[in-house]
C-alpha cells in the first residue's frame, strides 16, 4: 500500500507546493519517512508565517524574523507617491519592531522597479505651476525613502529578479545587500528622455566606482547582472529558481546575530565611510568601546570562549 504523500514529498514531486514554495534541490525524500518527518519539522519552523497582508501597493509578509516587502504595483512597480509612502512606513515600522531582524525588498517577474511613475509626474504638467510643487514633493519623498533604508537599524536585502531602472536601481543600491537572478538588468536611462538620473546617482555613486557610475549615467545603457556585480551594485548572482532560497539563507544567517550588534554595526558603517581616515578610526574606536560594554558583546565573547551558543538579549 502506497504511503500518503506528505507536504514535503508533494513539494518535491511538483517542484512547488500549494503555497508556491520551491522544492529544495538535491534531496531525495521518497522512501525515507524519518528524513521526511525531520524535513517537515524544519520546514514548519521556516514557514511559520507571522502575518501576510496587502498594504496598498505592497504585500507584507513576515516569516520568523524576516519581514518581506513585495512590490505589487504592476506592470512596472513604479515608485508612485503611494508606493513610496507605503514602503517608507513599513521600513520605519520594522526599525521599531523587535520581532523583525531583517527586511527583504522583492518583486517577482520581469520588472523589479521601473523608477518613478512618469504618468503620475506628467499629469501634473497641467498644474498652474507646471508641476513644480508636485515634482519637489515626489523627489523629496524618494530621497526620504532611500535614507530610511540606510538609517533603518535592521539590515535590508534587495531580491532582484528582473529590471531595476532609474529610481528602481536607486532602491537596490540603497539596500545593504542585493542578490539577483542571472536575468536581472540595471540602468539609469534618464539621458534618453532628457531627465538626468540625478537622485539615483547618489546611491549609484556610493556603490560603483566613479568611472562605472558615470558610464551608466552618461550612456543610459543597460547592464546585466554579472556586470552589476563587477561594478559593486550587487553581492551575488544566482539562478532564478534559487533566488528566494539564497536570500532567505542570507536573512536567516543575519537574523541569528545579536540585533543590537547589527544596529551598531550598520550605523557605524554608513557614518564612517563619509569621514576622513583619522576621524573614521577615532569614531569607530569609540563605537567599539560602547559595543564592548553591551550585554550581548559580553555574552557573545563568553559563549565563544565557553564553546556554547550565545543567547542574545538585544542589549
Amino acid at each position: 500500500m502506497a504511503m500518503p504523500q506528505t507536504f514535503v514529498q508533494r513539494a518535491f514531486d511538483s517542484g512547488t507546493d500549494e503555497h508556491g514554495w520551491t522544492a529544495w534541490p538535491g534531496v531525495l525524500m521518497s522512501g525515507y519517512p524519518a528524513a521526511v518527518a525531520a524535513m517537515e519539522e524544519k520546514l514548519a519552523e521556516v514557514v511559520a508565517i507571522k502575518r501576510q497582508d496587502a498594504q496598498g501597493p505592497i504585500i507584507i509578509g513576515q516569516t520568523g524574523g524576516t519581514l518581506r516587502l513585495t512590490l505589487a504595483n504592476p506592470p512596472a512597480n513604479a515608485l508612485s507617491l503611494a508606493m513610496m509612502a507605503a514602503l517608507q512606513a513599513e521600513i520605519e515600522r520594522a526599525g521599531d519592531d523587535k520581532s523583525v531582524r531583517v527586511v527583504v525588498l522583492a518583486a517577482p517577474g520581469k520588472v523589479f522597479c521601473a523608477g518613478h511613475d512618469l504618468k503620475e509626474l506628467t499629469a501634473h504638467r497641467a498644474d498652474a505651476d507646471r508641476g513644480r510643487v508636485f515634482f519637489e514633493r515626489t523627489f523629496a519623498d524618494c530621497s526620504a525613502l532611500m535614507q530610511a533604508i540606510v538609517h533603518c537599524p535592521k539590515p535590508v536585502i534587495a531580491e532582484v529578479e528582473g529590471l531595476a531602472t532609474a529610481a528602481g536601481l536607486q532602491l537596490v543600491a540603497s539596500c545593504d545587500l542585493a542578490v539577483t537572478a542571472h536575468e536581472a538588468t540595471f540602468c539609469t536611462p534618464g539621458v534618453h528622455i532628457g531627465l538626468f538620473c540625478s537622485t539615483p546617482m547618489v546611491a549609484l555613486s556610493r556603490n560603483a566606482s566613479r568611472k562605472q557610475a558615470m558610464e551608466m549615467l552618461l550612456t543610459g545603457e543597460t547592464i546585466d547582472a554579472a556586470t552589476a556585480k563587477e561594478f559593486g551594485l550587487v553581492n551575488r548572482v544566482v539562478p532564478r529558481e534559487y533566488l528566494n532560497q539564497v536570500v532567505n539563507k542570507y536573512a536567516e544567517t543575519i537574523a541569528s546575530k545579536s540585533p543590537l550588534t547589527l544596529k551598531i554595526g550598520k550605523e557605524a558603517f554608513y557614518r564612517q565611510v563619509e569621514m576622513g581616515l583619522s576621524d573614521a578610526y577615532d569614531y569607530t574606536a569609540r563605537v567599539m568601546v560602547e559595543n564592548m560594554m553591551a550585554h550581548d558583546a559580553e555574552e557573545g565573547i563568553g559563549a565563544f570562549v565557553g564553546k556554547r551558543k550565545p543567547e542574545w538579549k538585544g542589549e
